[in-house]
């Protein structure tokens, strides 16, 4: 039997952007050798989210970055494939990560049907019985692009939907979006913290759909709101920098810092909406998700909202800590370097069905620390064959029988992933 077309999606910041208002169109963000961070060119504009600071402009995504997602893209192609004239379309899905995941579910919605309707063209699958009315599709997610999947399935089911993988997903946030908001930099970042890097990623809506949701991620002193997705628990820095911002580019400069927290509270407002949706998802078959989850790395898990000498919020983000093989240690306060444990569980997958991995699960030929050091172990995880085979062998419906983790508040008789024969 064929596999079912795959879509893989990248994580934010995963798909270079480029400018089409040159007659010759320009790379204006893109990573490796040949890197391009043009920070001017992608802010967006205070007044209109949806466009760029400096127009004319026409900023739109351009191609997964291969650096992260290369390898494991072709390693799809080739091992779903049953011969090399018989094909399973693999097709990566960048996109313009700067916007709300709804405004890129909508594309990915119409990217599915474009590739149900590609592959109904191939003749081993129109054989099969393939067609545009009744097929379906695999769906891959690294990182955020697992939140895409989800809030897709939200709203459309999985009428369409054959199987789904999702690695590193943080369904529930992380603090590493605050730390790119408050300084800069945190581990969805590639930049140095830079003050046109801040202002960046203070106007760019997807970066709050990352905010932290998980128990005890946000504390607050006495008197202060701890509700991150509201405008009241953010530090005055931030609004502050946000107001100067309307002042130096908006096009009407009254009030702004009543501008700044309208801009901030409505982007916190799609992306609590977009949280609250993920939560009340229902799978009728969960085993039909395989879930992986980083593990065994140090990582922020909390933040505590202080009152500073004015009585006024100040983040204080904690130290990155790992428990996953400490003695007596809580086995919770782990994750992957940037999603911590708790922020990537989810309401729709049991735990049982979780699958753990470390970067004690990268094979003694593969380049773990040369892999690690480079790009994280959040990022390098797309890289790590034990997980490409855990993918594969769930869209094939093959055994994996052995490696990975169960969660920690799971004993491995209870442990029971979607891959099948799958042992500690």
């Amino acid at each position: 039997m064929l596999a079912s077309p795959v879509i893989f999606l990248p994580g934010i910041m995963g798909s270079s952007l480029r400018d089409e208002y040159a007659v010759t169109p320009e790379s204006v963000w893109s990573v490796g050798r040949a890197a391009v961070k043009s920070y001017d060119r992608i802010t967006l504009h205070p007044d209109n989210l949806r466009y760029e600071l400096n127009e004319p402009a026409r900023v739109v995504k351009d191609q997964v970055f291969t650096m992260f997602y290369e390898e494991i893209i072709e390693e799809l192609r080739y091992n779903l494939a049953q011969s090399p004239e018989q094909p399973v379309p693999v097709f990566p899905f960048a996109y313009d990560w700067r916007q709300p995941l709804v405004e890129i579910q909508r594309q990915l919605a119409d990217f599915i049907e474009e590739v149900i309707e590609r592959t109904s063209l191939l003749r081993h699958y129109n054989a099969a019985g393939y067609t545009a009315k009744t097929g379906k599709v695999n769906l891959v997610g690294h990182s955020m692009g697992g939140l895409l999947i989800a809030g897709y399935i939200k709203g459309k089911g999985m009428d369409r939907v054959n199987k789904v993988a999702t690695l590193a997903s943080p369904f529930r946030g992380s603090l590493e979006a605050v730390a790119k908001t408050a300084i800069g930099v945190g581990g969805f970042s590639f930049g140095s913290g830079a003050s046109r890097e801040r202002e960046a990623a203070r106007v760019t809506p997807a970066l709050y759909h990352l905010l932290p949701s998980f128990t005890n991620a946000v504390r607050a002193d006495a008197g202060l709101e701890k509700d991150i997705f509201l405008p009241a628990a953010w530090q005055p820095g931030i609004l502050e920098t946000i107001a100067l911002f309307v002042t130096r580019h908006g096009l009407s400069v009254t009030d702004p810092g009543d501008q700044a927290t309208k801009i901030l509270g409505e982007m916190l407002d799609q992306a609590w909406k977009h949280r609250s949706s993920m939560e009340k998802l229902k799978l009728a078959d969960p085993k039909r998700w395989l879930c992986v989850v980083g593990v065994d790395g140090e990582t922020r898990l909390g933040m505590q909202i202080r009152a500073d000498a004015n009585g006024k919020p100040r983040f204080e983000l904690e130290e990155p800590v790992n428990e996953w093989n400490k003695a007596g240690g809580d086995r919770t306060k782990t994750g992957d370097n940037t999603v911590p444990f708790l922020g990537a569980r989810c309401s729709f997958i049991p735990e049982e069905q979780v699958v753990c991995v470390t970067p004690g699960d990268f094979g003694f030929f593969e380049f773990k620390d040369k892999l690690i050091n480079q790009l994280g172990f959040h990022s390098a995880i797309p890289n790590m064959n034990f997980a490409q085979r855990l993918v594969i062998n769930h869209l094939l419906d093959r055994p994996n029988p052995k490696g990975g983790s169960p969660s920690p508040n799971v004993t491995p008789a209870s442990w029971n992933p979607p891959v099948a024969g799958l042992k500690v």
